[in-house]
C-alpha cells in the first residue's frame, strides 16, 4: 500500500470463528426422546466454549494487536492515529521529519535505526498515554527553549509504565524529560547533548521529577548539563549508567529510598551529587578524573555508601551536614583532598576504607575530634605507626590533620612555606604539647594494609598529581 501505513497482521477473530463452526457441526445430535434433557447441557457447553474464546482474546469485540508498518515518505503520526491500543508501529530505516504525539498505549519499534527529527521545534516525541514502548529509534533535534524544557522525549503525568530502550537521543536540549509518570523504564539508551551550546545553556540528559519506581539502567550520557537530574521522587534504581563530559554526573535532590549501583562518572565537573535525601544505597560506583568532587553527600541521612571508587578528583568525598550514614570499604585514591568534612558531619560510621596517595587525606575544621574506624579501622597511606602484635592494626592512633594543616586552610599562602624549618618545628611542637593540638579526624587502630584488591590498578590509571 503506497503512501500509508500497512497492516501486517489483522484481527484474527473471523478465522477463529470459522474454525470453531465445523467442530460444533460435527458434534453428536441428541438422541430422540432425550432432547429436552440435552438442550440445557448443550447450551451450557456452548456458553463455556464462547467464554473460553473470549478470555483467550478471540471473542467478539476483542481484536488481536496489529502491526502497522511505516516507510520513508509516509507519516508516523498518521499510523499512530489509525492504530488501536496495544498495536505496534514498525518504523523502517530512514529519516522522518515530524514531531510525534503518542496518546494511546502503543509500541513504536525501529527497524534499522530510523531517525525521528524534530527540526529544532518543541519536543521531538511527546507521550501522554500509559504503557507506551519506544525501541530502536534515533531521536534528534528538539527545540532549544530552556523555559519550555524542550526534549527529545517528554513523558507527561499519567503516562505510567513507559519503556524507552535501545534508542539514541542526539542533539536535543533535554534528552528524556520524565514527570509524574510512575514505574518508567529507561534502558540502554545513548544520550548525547548539544555540543554547540555552553553547559549552562544545555538541558539534562535524563530529568526525573515527581515519580515513583523509575528504573534507569545501562544508559550512556555525555555533553549535557547534568547527566541524570532527579527531584521529588522515590523508590528509584540507577544502575550501570556511564556518564562523562557533563557538569554533574548525577544531580539528586529531595528523593528517598533509592539505589545507585555500578555507575561510572568521569571527566566531568563533579561525579555524584546527592543532596537533601535519606535512605539511599550508593554502592560500587566509580567517579574519577572530575575537576571538583567525586561524591558529594550533602544533608543526607540514614544511607549506605560502600564499595565505591573515587580517584583523581579534586575532592574525593565532599561531606556536608551528613549524619547517621555508613561509609565503608570505599577506595579514595590520588585525589587532591581525600575527604572534605564540614558542617557537623560527625555521627557517621566510617570504617574499612582505603585512603591512598591523596595529597591531603582529610580537610576538617571543628571544635572537637571525630573518630573513624571504630570496628575494623581504615587504611591511611601516610600512617607512620607500627603493629607490634601483628594483628594488622596500628598500635598508635592516626590523626588526619594538625595545627599546621588548619593554619594552611585559613591562610593558603602558608603552603609556600610548607617545607620551611619554622613550620616543621611548629608541626612537631603541636604533636608534643596537647595545648597546641587541633581537633582532627582520629582513627585509633588504623589498618596496616589496604582492603581493596584494585588500588594498584587505580594508582596506575589515575596517578597522583599536585595539580588537576
Amino acid at each position: 500500500m503506497t503512501g500509508a501505513a500497512q497492516y501486517i497482521h489483522a484481527p484474527a477473530w473471523p478465522a477463529t470463528r470459522r474454525a470453531v463452526r465445523p467442530a460444533l457441526s460435527g458434534m453428536a445430535r441428541p438422541v430422540a426422546g432425550h432432547a429436552g434433557q440435552c438442550r440445557p447441557l448443550m447450551r451450557a457447553l456452548m456458553q463455556a466454549l464462547m467464554l473460553a474464546l473470549t478470555l483467550a482474546g478471540a471473542g467478539p469485540g476483542v481484536a488481536m494487536a496489529a502491526v502497522l508498518q511505516v516507510q520513508p515518505g509516509t507519516s508516523i503520526n498518521a499510523a499512530i492515529a489509525r492504530a488501536q491500543a496495544g498495536d505496534t508501529v514498525l518504523i523502517t530505516a530512514g529519516s522522518y521529519n515530524e514531531r510525534l504525539l503518542i496518546d494511546k498505549p502503543l509500541t513504536l519499534q525501529g527497524q534499522g535505526h530510523p531517525t525521528i527529527n524534530g527540526q529544532r521545534q518543541g519536543d521531538t516525541i511527546r507521550i501522554t498515554a500509559p504503557d507506551v514502548k519506544l525501541t530502536g529509534l534515533i531521536i534528534r533535534d528538539s527545540g532549544e527553549d530552556l523555559t519550555a524544557q524542550n526534549a527529545g522525549i517528554t513523558i507527561l503525568p499519567g503516562a505510567h509504565r513507559v519503556e524507552i530502550s535501545e534508542c539514541q537521543l542526539v542533539a536535543n536540549l533535554f534528552g528524556i524529560w520524565l514527570q509524574g509518570a510512575d514505574d518508567a523504564r529507561l534502558l540502554n539508551n545513548i544520550i548525547t547533548g548539544r555540543r554547540d551550546l555552553q553547559s549552562a545553556q544545555r538541558g539534562n540528559g535524563i530529568q526525573v521529577y515527581d515519580t515513583r519506581g523509575v528504573r534507569v539502567i545501562g544508559n550512556e550520557i555525555s555533553t549535557t548539563r547534568d547527566g541524570i537530574y532527579v527531584d521529588v521522587s522515590r523508590d528509584a534504581e540507577f544502575r550501570h549508567n556511564r556518564i562523562h563530559h557533563v557538569r554533574y554526573g548525577t544531580h539528586y535532590m529531595n528523593t528517598n529510598h533509592s539505589t545507585w549501583e555500578d555507575n561510572e562518572v568521569y571527566l566531568s565537573r563533579a561525579g555524584l551529587a546527592l543532596m537533601e535525601v535519606r535512605s539511599l544505597t550508593v554502592r560500587r560506583n566509580i567517579s574519577w578524573g572530575n575537576t571538583d568532587h567525586g561524591i558529594m553527600l550533602r544533608t543526607i541521612q540514614d544511607s549506605i555508601i560502600e564499595d565505591n571508587v573515587v580517584a583523581g578528583n579534586d575532592r574525593g568525598f565532599f561531606v556536608y551536614d551528613a549524619e547517621y550514614n555508613t561509609l565503608r570499604h570505599n577506595l579514595v585514591i590520588n585525589n587532591r583532598t581525600g575527604v572534605h568534612l564540614s558542617a557537623g558531619s560527625s555521627n557517621n560510621e566510617v570504617d574499612g576504607n582505603d585512603f591512598i596517595g591523596n595529597r591531603e587525606q582529610v580537610r576538617f575544621v571543628a571544635a572537637r575530634d571525630v573518630e573513624w574506624g571504630k570496628k575494623e579501622g581504615n587504611y591511611w597511606s601516610n600512617y607512620s605507626g607500627w603493629d607490634q602484635n601483628a594483628d594488622g592494626l596500628g598500635d598508635v592512633s592516626y590523626e588526619a590533620n594538625d595545627l599546621v594543616d588548619r593554619l594552611n586552610w585559613q591562610y593558603p599562602l602558608l603552603k609556600l612555606l610548607s617545607a620551611s624549618p619554622a613550620l616543621q618545628t611548629l608541626r612537631f611542637a603541636a604533636r608534643q604539647f596537647p595545648l597546641l593540638r587541633a581537633p582532627s579526624v582520629v582513627d585509633r587502630h588504623p589498618r596496616m594494609r589496604p582492603l581493596s584488591q584494585n588500588w594498584k590498578k587505580w594508582n596506575d590509571i589515575v596517578p597522583r598529581t599536585d595539580t588537576h
